[in-house]
């Protein structure tokens, strides 16, 4: 007996200090995310001058930090006087996004396409997953308004994008309405996801087996980044507002399972829908249906050009 408990010890030791030291190893790679560089500035700027008729232009603002943020800006001859914000998904950049910006430009909308902080060329030493990136945003929408003929501001993002893009409405209530594809509920339960779909184990097996690693990396970015990640929620953001939002779930989605929108749908009724796409892996919900897709989002933009104003009433 005494030899078991010696081992029990040991081992119970060994999984101590291995899940701190894998929780720290984590936190640096969540926040130091790989930046990619922005190269086909060219090609993009040739498709919105030759199909839309629309100068492509390099932008940029300052954050709350002091970090330079970069996007590019259009707009279309046939200008509906609205505008879309893109917004990518992690160790992307805005080019992961440009392809939405296509539908958008032929229905008249502008378009920006910001590089999110710590991505492509925008500045910031780290990601923080809507912490910061929420009032980014708020500050992009607010670039737009001050543009010539402002509109509506509407928000597309997927993957990290949409969950910034629901942190933001907490922030910016004028925003007319939001779609999001493949977004996350909490910062938490998606880690415990990403645990599941590289261990392949069951994601009731890696709750437990995961916590104190999970721990040590929230422990460990609050002390050494004073970035507190249990703050990025989705789920809190969306009850906290009322500004409509579609949300876009993949039933074959393994990066980011459907249940999060379902959560988000669940506890926010009142101004949110849901749109299951069947077999759409992650983000691929145009590839399934790429007519059915360009319906549903513009026609949920369109549905609500006049909420945001409707909303400042109200309140």
């Amino acid at each position: 007996m005494r030899r078991l408990k010696t081992v029990l010890i040991s081992l119970l030791s060994i999984y101590f200090v291995a899940s701190i030291a894998v929780g720290i190893a984590l936190a640096e790679f969540t926040l130091h995310v790989h930046r990619r560089p922005v190269g086909h500035r060219s090609q993009f700027a040739l498709v919105a001058g030759e199909q839309f008729q629309a100068n492509l232009k390099d932008v940029s603002i300052s954050a709350k930090d002091g970090s330079v943020l970069r996007a590019w800006y259009a707009q279309p001859r046939d200008y509906n006087g609205s505008a879309v914000i893109l917004l990518h998904g992690v160790t992307d950049k805005r080019e992961g996004v440009a392809g939405y910006s296509r539908m958008f430009l032929q229905a008249g909308y502008r378009v920006l396409l910001p590089d999110s902080r710590a991505h492509g060329e925008s500045g910031g030493a780290i990601a923080t997953y809507g912490l910061l990136e929420r009032d980014d945003v708020h500050r992009w929408a607010d670039w737009v308004r001050q543009q010539p003929h402002p509109g509506c501001v509407y928000l597309f993002g997927e993957s990290m994008g949409a969950a910034i893009a629901l942190q933001t409405t907490a922030v910016d209530q004028s925003l007319c309405a939001v779609v999001v594809e493949s977004p996350y509920s909490t910062f938490r339960e998606i880690a415990f996801d990403r645990f599941a779909r590289h261990s392949r184990l069951p994601l009731w097996l890696v709750r437990p087996a995961a916590e104190l690693t999970l721990d040590s990396a929230l422990l460990y970015s609050r002390i050494r980044y004073h970035v507190d990640l249990l703050q990025s929620s989705p789920e809190y953001c969306v009850t906290s507002n009322y500004v409509p939002l579609l949300l876009i779930a993949g039933t074959s989605d393994h990066n980011i399972p459907d249940r999060h929108a379902k959560e988000l749908l669940r506890i926010a009724p009142s101004h949110s829908e849901l749109w299951e796409v069947q077999g759409a892996d992650h983000g691929g919900a145009v590839n399934v249906d790429s007519a059915r897709f360009r319906s549903k989002v513009l026609d949920f933009f369109g549905r609500h050009g006049e909420s945001a104003g409707v909303r400042a009433t109200n309140n």
